[in-house]
């Protein structure tokens, strides 16, 4: 899986992964970050996201990175706003108001790049990466982020043999593996999804849970 891969999915709109809705454990558990309320949060390959428009909607400065041009002027379009662009190291960045969505690869991103950020969320990024892309992701977020970042992340468990992801399954040990040595790991939920999604039962599959997480990041 490349940088093509998702371009070529945003160019034929496969994109089965927005959700038109907020999300609702980043409702559920926003409130129990540790956090004042006007921090930067940082949103990862964050698509056209509209949680990041409650994040705004919170008093929250909102940084994201996403790779495909076409959904980050798909998602100054559909909230009407107009950004102004502008290059930023090896990414172009847009803004309007309290948003920046840093447009280009992830893993080109550098500490100074988020160096005001002091929370994270993540939904759809660490499960849209495949093993070895999960491990560089971890480590770039480590070097990026200050001591003392809060991050939610949302994850998807299944048997990975009964589907090729994305999304891809993502176990509470690998989160171990891949956080315990920089970060401290609260797990919130474990929650049994797969009755409210026919989507993945036609797929195949027997079980299918989502799972919540706090993190902080450690020195």
């Amino acid at each position: 899986m490349d940088i093509d891969f998702w371009h070529e999915r945003w160019k034929a709109q496969q994109i089965g992964f927005h959700e038109e809705t907020i999300h609702k454990h980043l409702q559920q558990f926003w409130s129990q970050m540790p956090l004042q309320g006007q921090e930067q949060v940082f949103v990862p390959l964050c698509g056209k996201s509209r949680d990041m428009c409650w994040l705004l909607e919170q008093g929250h400065p909102v940084l994201g990175v996403e790779v495909s041009p076409l959904a980050v002027q798909a998602f100054f379009d559909e909230n009407q706003w107009d950004a102004q662009v502008e290059k930023q190291g090896a990414l172009d960045c847009w803004q309007a108001a309290n948003i920046r969505l840093l447009q280009g690869d992830f893993f080109a991103l550098t500490a100074n790049d988020l160096q005001a950020v002091q929370a994270v969320y993540d939904r759809a990024s660490l499960i849209a990466l495949p093993p070895d892309m999960r491990q560089r992701y971890a480590m770039q977020l480590n070097h990026c982020l200050a001591s003392g970042t809060a991050m939610l992340l949302i994850t998807l468990e299944y048997p990975q043999e009964q589907m090729k992801g994305p999304p891809f399954a993502v176990t509470e040990a690998e989160i171990d593996t891949l956080f315990g040595e920089h970060f401290t790991i609260k797990p919130l939920l474990k929650q049994d999804v797969l009755p409210q999604e026919p989507h993945f039962r036609e797929k195949g599959l027997s079980a299918l849970f989502e799972n919540a997480y706090q993190l902080i990041k450690l020195r």
